[in-house]
């Protein structure tokens, strides 16, 4: 039986009969009292993020889960579209699940898909990507003056971000998927 010494970020639980991934979690010992822990949990129906106080020992249950490496393939409005690389079966992946991730996957690549009794439920993002920037407005002197040192910049994928002034088309550079920012131009 898993207790709450066994919670991990990124672990996956069941907690009052919904499916959260654990963002944070703490050991707290007050100068009185039980031990707990104090975990951040989001949600993965919803996104809906969760504060929850554990006793320390509690029962937590991690569901039986499965990761599959999907091969991305295009997105529509009704999802995204991934192949299983084992037996070429393609599969639909909603959009309420990628929530706006499709935006960072680049036509071939390979994604992490969490399966919970043979349903998506979870894309698995890579903290930060790589992509081309395709459209990118010149510089233009003085735009630093008036404090603007930043400029959108679409990328390959049709995702709009803000970069640094000197960032230009062909540029490739390098995006932090939680936060969907710029963090540097790649080498």
């Amino acid at each position: 039986m898993a207790t709450t010494s066994d919670l991990e970020r990124g672990k996956i639980i069941k907690h009052n009969g919904e499916l959260y991934t654990v963002i944070e979690r703490a050991h707290h010992k007050p100068g009185k009292g039980v031990t707990v822990v104090r975990s951040r949990l989001k949600n993965l129906a919803t996104g809906a993020m969760l504060e929850h106080t554990f006793k320390s020992g509690e029962i937590v249950e991690f569901p039986d889960t499965d990761r599959k490496k999907l091969q991305y393939l295009y997105s529509d409005a009704n999802g995204s579209y991934f192949m299983d690389m084992a037996n070429y079966e393609q599969m639909q992946i909603p959009v309420k699940i990628m929530d706006g991730r499709e935006k960072y996957f680049k036509e071939g690549e390979e994604a992490t898909v969490l399966y919970y009794e043979d349903r998506p439920i979870n894309i698995e993002m890579p903290i930060k990507v790589k992509l081309r920037v395709v459209e990118a407005p010149p510089a233009v002197k003085g735009d630093t003056a008036s404090g603007n040192v930043s400029k959108e910049v679409k990328l390959e994928t049709g995702l709009l971000i803000n970069a640094p002034m000197f960032i230009k088309e062909g540029d490739e550079i390098v995006i932090n998927t939680e936060k969907g920012e710029y963090v540097e131009r790649s080498s």
